[in-house]
Formats: C-alpha cells, sequence, structure tokens
C-alpha cells in the first residue's frame, strides 16, 4: 500500500513521515537547508513482526503552493491519504486543495494525523480536530479517523504506525491486467549502472530482462534491473513504486525526464492530443466556460491546453459533464486515468478529468450516437480496487451500431484477443478483415442482412439484364458506413444462407437470372470469335465495329451488357476480355507471384502474356481495381487467392 502526505506547507509532514519511518524523505540539499520540502520523497520502512508480508510505502509532497506541479507528480502515485494539520494552524488552503487533488485522482482511503499538539492546548487541539472532521464530512474522506501525535515526543505515533501496517497487510491484491505502464517521476545515473527511472506501475506487469520501450521518444530498452519498495526484486506490478534500471544503445539521462512513461514493447499507448473525458467541477470552484484554457497534470506530466464542453456551453461548480481536452502537448494516457485540472494561471485546482476515450473523432463530437458512446465508456470507468473491463460495456450500446474492436483495446490498453472474447461473451458477433475486427450485435447484422437483399432486389428490378451489383457498389448501397474490408467476410457469412450468391466480381440474388435479349444473343454470336481469335489482346471496340460494320456506339453497348452477365470483363474503356482469358490472366499472375517474393512486375507479366507492356500494365492495373491484387512499389501481389473469374 502506498501512503501520500497531504497537507498546508510546515505542517509536519516531512517530520511525521521519519518519525513512522526512521527515513528523512529531504534528499536535496536545498530542502535540508531550507528545512522545506521541494520535491517528492519515498520511504519504505521494513515490516513489523506482527505483519512480515506487508509492504508499506510512504510519498511525502511538498506542501507549498509554488510546488503545487511537484507534489501532483508525486501525488500520482498514491493509494491513500495521509492528511497532515498542524494543531496550531488548523485547516488551510494547501490542507484543502491537497485534499480535493487526492479526491480528483481517485483516493478513497484516508487518514488524518493532528501534529504539533505538544505546541497547543488541548481544548485548542479538541477544536482542530472537530474543525478537521466536519470539513471532511463535505467531502469522500468523511469519517477519516484522526490521530493527535507530536513527531518531536513521539506522543500518538505508535496508534497511527499500527493502523497503517495493519491497512497494508489487509490491501487486497489487485489485478496486472492490461500492458505495463510506469509514469516516470524521477530519472537520475547510478554509478556502475547507468540511467535510473523510478514511478509507480500504473498496469500491467513487467520482469527483470523484459524489452520496454519510453514515450513519447520511442526510444527502446532493455529492464537490467528491478526494485519495488527499495528491495531487489524480478517483477514488479500494478500499483507498486518502482525503480528500473534501463539499459540501451541511446538511453542517457538526457533524453528520459519526468512525465515520460515506460510501458510494453508492443504497447498501444501513443500521444495523443485530444481526450474524451468525463469532466467534474469542484464545489468552490467559478463556473467553467466553454473552451477555458487550463493546465493538465497527468501522472507526472503536466501540459496546457482548453476544455470543449459537449453537453452544454458553460460547467456549473460541483457539476459532472462530457467533455473533450484539446492538448497544446500530447500526452500517453488510457481510459479511466485521472488528470488534475488547474486554472490558466496555475493557480486554483478547479477540476478533475477520467479519461473516455483516447481516439476521439475531430468531427461530430457532439453527436447522440458518439455521447451515448462516451457514457458507456464512462459506465465502465474503473474503480480504485479493479482495472476497466470491457464486460460491462455490451449491455449500455444499442444494437444499431458496430465496435472497432482494435480501437477499444488500445483504448483500455487491453490485448485485442480480450476485448473481442468480452464481445463474445455478451452474445456480440466478431467479424474480421485483414486489419480490422469489429464486433456487432446480432440484431444489427441482421439488419444490415434483410437491407442487402431489399437492395439487390431493387437493383435486380432497375437493371434486369445484370448478372448482380459489384461487391463494391452493393457495399456503397446498403451498408456506407461499413469499412470496406469487412464488408467482404459480411457477404461470405450471408451466402452460407443461400439467399445470395456471387458470380465473379458480382452479387446477386440465387433467384436471379440475368439474359441477354434474342436480338443481342445473335449479335453477340458473331463478336465471340472476334474476341476469341486473340483472347490475351483482343480488338478493341472501335476495331470490331469496323470489322462487322456496326457503329462503335452498338458494340460498346452489347459488351457492357455481356459484361454484366459476366460473358466478358471491360479492363479498359473499350477493352473487353473473354472470360475464360480474364481467368487465365489470374492463373498466371498467381503462377509469377508464387515465384516471386517481391510479386508481379509488368515486364515479368508481359513476357509470360506475350503482350505490349503498356497492355500489360493495363491489365495488371485492373486486377487491382477489383482487389485481386494490390500494388506494391512496383510490383503487384495477390491478395485474394479465393476470388474467381467465371
Amino acid at each position: 500500500m502506498i501512503v501520500g502526505t497531504a497537507g498546508h506547507v510546515d505542517h509536519g509532514k516531512t517530520a511525521l513521515i521519519q518519525a513512522l519511518t526512521g527515513v528523512a524523505t529531504d534528499r536535496l540539499k536545498e530542502e535540508q537547508a531550507r528545512g522545506l520540502t521541494i520535491e517528492a520523497g519515498y520511504a519504505y520502512p521494513d515490516p513489523p513482526a506482527d505483519f512480515p508480508d506487508a509492504t508499506l510505502g510512504f510519498i511525502d509532497v511538498p506542501g507549498h503552493e509554488r510546488f503545487i506541479a511537484n507534489m501532483l507528480s508525486g501525488a500520482a502515485g498514491i493509494e491513500a491519504m495521509l492528511l497532515v494539520v498542524a494543531a496550531d494552524d488548523g485547516i488551510m488552503p494547501q490542507t484543502r486543495e491537497h485534499t480535493r487533488i487526492l479526491e480528483l485522482l481517485g483516493v478513497t482511503r484516508a487518514w488524518v494525523a493532528l501534529t504539533k499538539i505538544d505546541r497547543v492546548e488541548p481544548s485548542r487541539a479538541d477544536a482542530v480536530r472537530a474543525e478537521v472532521d466536519a470539513w471532511l464530512g463535505e467531502t469522500p474522506f468523511a469519517g477519516a479517523p484522526i490521530f493527535p501525535l507530536s513527531s518531536v515526543s513521539g506522543e500518538g505515533i505508535a496508534p497511527l504506525q499500527r493502523t497503517l501496517w495493519t491497512a497494508a497487510a489487509n490491501q487486497p491484491t489487485r489485478a496486472d491486467a492490461g500492458g505495463f505502464r510506469l509514469a516516470v517521476d524521477r530519472v537520475f545515473v547510478k554509478s556502475g549502472a547507468g540511467v535510473v527511472v523510478t514511478g509507480t506501475v500504473r498496469g500491467g506487469v513487467v520482469h527483470l530482462g523484459d524489452s520496454v520501450q519510453l514515450l513519447p521518444s520511442l526510444l527502446t530498452a532493455r529492464v537490467r534491473g528491478l526494485r519495488t519498495q527499495n528491495r531487489e526484486t524480478e517483477r514488479a506490478g500494478y500499483g507498486e513504486r518502482c525503480a528500473i534500471n534501463l539499459s540501451g544503445s541511446d538511453i542517457e539521462r538526457g533524453r528520459v525526464t519526468r512525465g515520460d512513461w515506460v510501458v510494453g514493447e508492443h504497447s498501444p499507448i501513443a500521444d495523443r492530443q485530444r481526450l474524451d473525458v468525463s469532466l467534474h467541477l469542484l464545489p468552490e470552484a467559478p463556473p467553467l466556460a466553454q473552451w477555458t484554457p487550463v493546465h493538465l497534470h497527468h501522472a507526472s506530466a503536466h501540459v496546457t491546453g482548453r476544455v470543449s464542453l459537449l453537453e452544454g456551453e458553460s460547467l456549473r461548480p460541483g457539476e459532472t459533464m462530457l467533455a473533450q481536452l484539446v492538448l497544446e502537448s500530447p500526452l500517453q494516457p488510457a481510459h479511466g486515468d485521472a488528470i488534475v485540472v488547474r486554472d490558466h494561471g496555475a493557480s486554483r485546482t478547479l477540476a478533475g478529468a477520467r479519461v473516455l476515450d483516447v481516439t476521439p473523432p475531430r468531427r461530430g463530437a457532439r453527436r447522440a450516437e458518439r455521447l451515448v458512446w462516451l457514457r458507456a465508456l464512462q459506465g465502465i470507468l474503473p474503480d480504485s480496487a479493479a482495472p476497466t473491463s470491457p464486460d460491462r460495456l455490451w449491455p449500455a450500446l444499442g444494437a444499431d451500431r458496430g465496435v472497432d474492436l482494435d480501437a477499444l483495446a488500445a483504448n483500455l490498453d487491453l490485448a485485442p484477443d480480450e476485448v473481442a472474447a468480452s464481445a463474445e461473451r455478451a452474445g456480440w458477433q466478431v467479424v474480421a478483415g485483414s486489419s480490422v475486427r469489429h464486433a456487432f450485435p446480432d440484431d444489427y447484422l441482421q439488419a444490415r442482412y434483410r437491407y442487402v437483399l431489399a437492395r439487390l432486389a431493387e437493383i435486380h428490378a432497375s437493371e434486369p439484364s445484370m448478372r448482380g451489383a459489384e461487391i463494391d457498389r452493393l457495399r456503397r448501397m446498403s451498408a456506407p458506413s461499413l469499412p470496406p474490408e469487412l464488408f467482404r467476410p459480411l457477404l461470405e457469412r450471408w451466402k452460407r444462407n443461400g439467399e445470395i450468391v456471387q458470380r465473379g466480381p458480382f452479387v446477386a440474388l440465387a433467384s436471379h437470372h440475368a439474359t441477354l435479349s434474342n436480338e443481342e444473343t445473335a449479335r453477340w454470336q458473331q463478336v465471340r470469335p472476334l474476341l476469341a481469335a486473340s483472347p490475351f489482346e483482343p480488338p478493341r471496340v472501335r476495331d470490331i465495329a469496323h470489322m462487322l460494320a456496326w457503329p462503335e456506339a452498338e458494340v460498346r453497348e452489347l459488351l457492357r451488357n455481356c459484361a454484366l452477365l459476366g460473358k466478358v470483363y471491360q479492363l479498359r474503356h473499350d477493352h473487353f476480355f473473354l472470360t475464360p482469358a480474364v481467368a487465365q490472366l489470374a492463373a498466371w499472375i498467381r503462377e509469377l507471384d508464387a515465384l516471386a517474393a517481391e510479386g508481379v512486375t509488368a515486364a515479368a507479366f508481359r513476357d509470360r502474356v506475350g503482350c505490349g507492356r503498356k497492355l500489360a500494365v493495363a491489365i495488371l492495373e485492373f486486377f487491382d481495381r477489383i482487389g485481386f491484387t494490390r500494388r506494391v512499389g512496383d510490383s503487384h501481389k495477390v491478395l485474394r487467392e479465393d476470388m474467381l473469374f467465371e
């Protein structure tokens, strides 16, 4: 359990930690000379004999208002508050602000040390105790135990000490969920070891020897040494104070700073400059207007930005609203992270934000469906004792939307497979493309299926000579918001029902049969031999028209109708190939692609077909357009081995 001090300057926080642990947390010469804490200090006492397995650490934060940024950096790792109030002064400005900050950071457990009772009369100590108890009654720390004590005489130290060790021994174990994340709050160089970073583990677990990366620099490093609670260890998990000795060719002190993050080697967390959040304005803060400039503190990082309110033009004291933070410098948060919001002059704390979505859209932030999504994410915000679980998300969503699972996993800092399994447990269906994976409610997919059937019926009624609709045209007509990569796998599912069939690149109702008219059939019997005579370099429309003495427009219309029926493919404006010839061309592309790792070049394809380079390029571009191949540099790679040409 990590306990952090809170309270006004000169109320005895550092002296109390030394009395509890025997550790002097003021390590800087300036701090020792001035008797003033400037940077957060740390103490890790050995457990007493009656609690041998308990772990207890202390973070001693500065109390002066000028060092509030340093206080916030240290406070990010606090799990429980030790509020220090001097009996002679009573409640002071930083008493209130520190307490509010820890409230905004999600801390819920607290104890109060009423210090310096040796300097006042008992009646004064009793009055301050009553004052503190009454004030805390207006906060989440209502009823926190109060321990009158003196760090000088030692009076009252033992009861507080035992209470803290008892709480540490009963602290529930937290799951090491998600990817490893550590917020760097201190960097130093250790002789013979190199760069060491310290911070609190905010997610996942790291082991000695692991490869990690630093954000935002994207430097990579190896975990050369590891300490938790000031002891050598081979692993560190969620909530632990941790020191990591980093090794790597690019790792040096000047390139790693406070505010950086150490994350897993393949972490999806990246720089974010827009964050959708749940924003809570403190009761004592002034109303917050749209686009207010603010200071933002996330873990040990500090940036500036503005607040864009999503549900109104103003946020009143004590209220909560969905909002978007637009940052002037990037942060690296995940869903559920807390951000402390201070005013433009950095003189007072205004609000707290809980991160909902780290990749909000640039447009439509206030659309009704977008707000529904944010409220669903708000409903699964983790509490202080459990990691984010997506299981509670699905019931909050309607049946009229899909969810990008990979984006959601990155937002929640969870493995994509874990999020996909959660969706399936909730009865959603997972549909995967080559690079995207979405989950859909069954009702949504059934509605899309019925809509596709209706669009196909309309197409057949208006274009009876067509074999069907090209796949991408059908997607644009029936599911324009669906990623193209997902429409094809959905179509494969729907084809299993037997109502939809695919004929080459065309999709149709199984009941639909397109044919040429009698006149067109007679004309086709004359045109087909001309195309078959030179299948891989057939005559163009103008050539056929000249040979048969027909108008070009009639030849072009006939061949386009034949293309709709699958008899020919239109590779270019006036260039039609018989379907068997296109199937053979596709087979040659498969062969060449299998022989060359880089894919099929225009030169190799030209030589295989025996045509000119210009025509070879045109044929390859046709196969790219229909999705059979994809151009990579100067070559073409087969993208869909299963595509049929018939």
